[in-house]
């Protein structure tokens, strides 16, 4: 990164903090920002595949090694997810690892169709999200419905969901909103059974 700023333009770094130089033209500040935020989404990468590793390789040491990150467990799962449904070669290099994670859900023809997209056309990930929503959603255009849950559970609980989610595959809420959906279909089905029965 202190090449690219020029030879003037020394950079002093360290774990926490980034000495800029006091006098710095815009577009070398400009193309400092472009190289630290792309190496953050690389780490996020990075990370993705260090858990799908060891999620393979070492499953009775996973949780503990995901402890001693100190990083946001949750956080950590989603990456997992997300670099499991993109392996290295279907990963686009010019998109972040959030644009992936909105189509992540998707069947992989529509997920390579919306990342082209984005690609092509420059998308944010904001943008991006919003044009799949207005795609997506009966009568596009409309305000999508957004539900927050709050569950008191014990950690016991809250551990069982994200075992099955991991041997699910999929990220903790994305399986949840799987099994409600599968309850509310088997609750629908057996209601249906049973006014047949009760005509019958």
């Amino acid at each position: 990164m202190g090449r690219r700023a020029g030879r003037n333009s020394e950079l002093s770094r360290d774990q926490t903090s980034l000495a800029l130089p006091a006098r710095l033209p815009i577009d070398v500040w400009t193309r400092i920002g472009q190289d630290l935020g792309a190496a953050a989404d690389s780490v996020t990468w990075w990370l993705g595949d260090w858990l799908v590793y060891g999620q393979d390789r070492y499953p009775e040491r996973y949780r503990r090694a995901i402890d001693e990150t100190a990083l946001d467990y949750q956080t950590l799962r989603n990456y997992a997810w997300i670099a499991r449904k993109f392996p290295p070669g279907r990963r686009r290099p010019a998109l972040s690892m959030q644009h992936h994670a909105e189509v992540a859900s998707l069947d992989p023809e529509m997920q390579d169709n919306w990342l082209d997209r984005a690609q092509q056309g420059g998308w944010s990930r904001n943008e991006l999200r919003r044009r799949i929503r207005a795609a997506t959603t009966p009568g596009a255009g409309a305000r999508p419905l957004s539900v927050e849950l709050r569950l008191a559970v014990t950690q016991a609980r809250h551990g069982l969901w994200e075992d099955a989610a991991d041997r699910a595959n999929c990220d903790l809420s994305v399986w949840m909103l799987a099994v409600l959906d599968a309850a509310a279909r088997h609750g629908a089905e057996g209601r249906d059974r049973m006014r047949i029965a009760d005509a019958g």
